[in-house]
């Protein structure tokens, strides 16, 4: 028999589904429910990858680590991620497809409903319930010809369907009824409930608000959700960026990230804020970079668009001045290979352009070739590395790469099973390698932190404690606001 469904809907985008979708696969999988997540259809740079290599939404990967699961392709069939130029790369069951103009991607939508319909269904028949995600909001009308996201997966499936609202952005109210009643009647029907989510103060003062609402909409508010700052976990969308994430001045290693226009997997550095002597900051200019212990360069769908931004703020002079000065710096994946001398696209697989001077700064060149390396990681660090990096030998780090293109030139400091990674000046401040995920390993992180910071040991916590300890907190205050008696018997078709 196949698996029950939940749809978790919102009146925009970032209301809040993916962590209430994680949410809930942790509340039913903490009851022994073999549960797991879906979204038909992602957009996002900040992707994960799967034991099998294939490449999902980053939100997908964090809701099956609630479930308790491993994270596969089915939970994300198609993922679309930004490029330059107004294209995305179409990634199809964790491969890539094609890169597309936008208009183009739209007129080919329909050939991927299968796609859709199949990996939903596989789900179906191995878990006994399913936890669907929709994007945006359900009624943009001039996309629901070409929908294959939202209600039309919720009819394909006759899935009951949560309704959410963001509070804290105002005009709930607009957010919630203007969306139910734009629907049609048949999708209309599916909605069973609405939740109020991001919600600051004293719940009580709402009361009213939660009796207007269901009178309005004929329907329950299952729940109102508190807002929760600061738990800790993964960000899907780069606007989280945009946000104050920096600690006070006072934190004794002061650590920049470019902000690069294509920013990808920039959750690569969260575990910095499990380090209480550590300001984390994202910069965009010269003069917002200043003078920090280290700037790293992050992951990019875009090197050779966001190398040119770089040189075009005065960013990439600003960085190799500073590494002069003797200040770290660090790339990782896409900013490695900025870092190098050249990264080259004779194929135009990225570019229009066949090459771009890179800052010089580690003795490596990068050419970009069609196949995309796309996996999961156990490397060594070697026995001989200079600097800090000397005193990691032979320690195991974990992580994943997804990259187009491979770099030489440069005696590796990591070895790894699918070929060697990395590139290391010899007083070891400037480094690079393929690596994403690699400051999530702890005892890498503090020894980096440690070298910046004089030797001196910084008190941290565990990475892989953190993730699920946030994942516990978000369960447990979503799980106390939610009606779960009535949203059991939702579920069950009652």
């Amino acid at each position: 028999m196949p698996a029950n469904t939940l749809m978790v809907l919102g009146a925009s985008s970032s209301v809040g589904k993916s962590l209430l979708v994680a949410a809930l696969c942790r509340i039913y999988a903490r009851r022994g429910i073999r549960v797991a997540p879906f979204k038909a259809q992602n957009m996002s740079n900040n992707a994960a990858v799967c034991a099998d290599g294939a490449e999902i939404g980053r939100a997908q990967a964090l809701q099956a680590a609630a479930a308790g699961i491993e994270p596969t392709a089915d939970m994300n069939p198609i993922l679309l991620k930004p490029e330059a130029d107004a294209r995305a790369q179409v990634v199809v069951q964790g491969r890539p497809w094609q890169s597309l103009a936008a208009r183009n991607y739209y007129e080919r939508k329909q050939a991927l409903w299968p796609v859709v319909t199949g990996a939903l269904g596989r789900l179906r028949d191995v878990f006994e319930l399913v936890i669907l995600e929709g994007a945006g909001s359900p009624v943009e009308l001039n996309l629901r010809a070409s929908d294959i996201v939202n209600m039309a997966v919720a009819r394909h499936a006759r899935c009951p369907v949560l309704l959410a609202g963001d509070i804290d952005r105002g005009g709930i109210f607009a957010q919630l009824l203007g969306t139910l009643w734009l629907l049609d009647p048949e999708e209309r029907g599916l909605v069973r409930g609405l939740i109020v989510n991001k919600f600051r103060g004293d719940r009580a003062l709402f009361s009213d608000g939660v009796r207007l609402l269901e009178q309005r909409a004929e329907r329950p508010v299952l729940g109102v959700v508190p807002y929760l700052p600061a738990l800790g976990l993964p960000e899907e969308d780069a606007v989280a960026l945009d946000e104050d994430l920096a600690r006070p001045a006072c934190a004794d290693l002061d650590v920049a990230i470019v902000r690069l226009p294509h920013i990808a997997n920039f959750d690569d550095f969260d575990p910095f804020r499990l380090e209480p002597g550590v300001r984390v900051r994202y910069v965009r200019t010269e003069a917002e970079l200043g003078r920090p212990a280290a700037v790293i360069l992050p992951g990019t769908k875009s090197s050779m668009a966001d190398l040119a931004w770089l040189r075009a703020q005065g960013l990439g002079e600003a960085l190799r001045r500073l590494a002069r000065d003797g200040t770290a710096v660090v790339g990782i994946c896409g900013g490695y290979q900025m870092l190098g001398q050249w990264v080259r696209d004779p194929l135009h697989v990225e570019s229009a352009d066949d090459a771009a001077e890179g800052l010089g700064l580690l003795p490596v060149e990068t050419t970009f070739a069609p196949a995309k390396a796309t996996r999961q990681t156990r490397a060594r660090v070697v026995t001989d590395g200079p600097g800090w990096i000397g005193g990691l030998a032979g320690t195991t780090v974990e992580g994943y790469e997804i990259h187009m293109g491979r770099t030489t030139g440069a005696r590796p400091w990591l070895e790894t099973p699918d070929g060697d990674d990395g590139a290391v000046t010899a007083d070891g401040r400037v480094w690079g390698c393929y690596l994403h995920g690699l400051f999530a390993n702890d005892a890498f992180r503090r020894a980096w932190l440690a070298s910046l910071g004089g030797g001196r040991a910084l008190p941290s916590g565990s990475a892989r404690a953190a993730l699920h300890g946030a994942l516990e907190r978000l369960a447990d205050a979503v799980e106390g606001a939610l009606d779960m008696p009535r949203l059991d018997k939702i579920i069950e078709g009652q």
